[in-house]
């Protein structure tokens, strides 16, 4: 049973990271168009912000409470750098999306709806609990799936733009023009009649 301040450190922990990963798709891509949509400088970026946020840091933590040098094992290194890595290239798979025409509003509902049933997929993979699925998963991925093809079909589009009296009024060939500078040309390049 979790004590009241464990609750609220959950509660807390899960809205930080909603609103974090919530937010990323839309900053991300605002930072992309200031960046003139280059797909690699907006990797950068988010390189630098791992690096401080998730090493310089959490590094001035730990020596701070003098846990830095110890518990480091090859293992733990290998797993967390391959998270991070695998972090990394998210991050980039986004930034492609997102260059190529995705838009924040569809990219992270399709990512944030995926990214559970593969962390589910691998854990089932890596503990061996496939006979433990129950179909209620099954069907709960096909919801997902169902869910994916509802946001890729109804995603909100802009308006096409108001067709206007001027635009949508065929000028035949035989109609004169109305500028008198072009009427006068004309008239100066027909062939006289004897």
């Amino acid at each position: 049973m979790l004590t009241l301040q464990q609750f609220l450190f959950v509660i807390g922990g899960i809205a930080l990271t909603a609103l974090s990963w919530g937010s990323y798709g839309p900053v991300l891509h605002e930072g992309q168009h200031h960046l003139g949509n280059d797909r690699i400088k907006p990797l950068i970026c988010v390189g630098l912000a791992y690096l401080v946020v998730a090493v310089i840091i959490p590094s001035i933590i730990l020596i701070a409470q003098g846990r830095f040098s110890g518990d480091w094992t090859f293992s733990g290194f290998t797993w967390s750098f391959a998270a991070g890595t695998a972090g990394t290239f998210g991050a980039f798979g986004i930034i492609l999306a997102l260059t190529n025409g995705g838009k924040p509003w569809v990219v992270m509902p399709l990512v944030f709806g995926f990214a559970p049933v593969v962390t589910t997929f691998i854990s089932l993979f890596s503990k061996n609990l496939w006979s433990q699925a129950h179909p209620i998963f099954y069907a709960g991925l096909i919801m997902v799936v169902a869910g994916a093809v509802t946001v890729l079909i109804f995603q909100p589009k802009p308006s096409p733009p108001a067709k206007t009296a001027h635009a949508s009024k065929e000028v035949s060939q035989s109609e004169e023009p109305q500028n008198p500078l072009i009427k006068a040309a004309k008239e100066s390049h027909k062939p006289e009649t004897e």
